[in-house]
């Protein structure tokens, strides 16, 4: 495949200008601050945004913890 001319850098940029690059710069941030999931075209559907997927974990969440305080012994049985 062919470059095309507009895959060059133009003439008044040079290499010296751009600077020295450091590797991993950003990496430690990037890593902490991401956390991106590919949810199924199906689930996309009916959670378009971040936000209806927060929303409906959140409230999955909820549910979870309120069962799992129902259901879970106040102290231990005794034999």
């Amino acid at each position: 495949m062919k470059k095309s001319k507009s895959d060059e850098l133009r003439s008044e940029y040079t290499r010296a200008d751009l600077g020295k690059g450091v590797r991993g710069k950003h990496l430690k941030s990037y890593r902490a601050g991401t956390n991106l999931v590919l949810l199924r075209p199906d689930v996309a559907a009916v959670f378009p945004t971040d936000e209806a997927v927060n929303k409906a974990l959140g409230s999955l969440i909820e549910v979870a913890e309120n069962v799992g305080a129902a259901t879970r012994p106040t102290k231990p049985r005794q034999k």
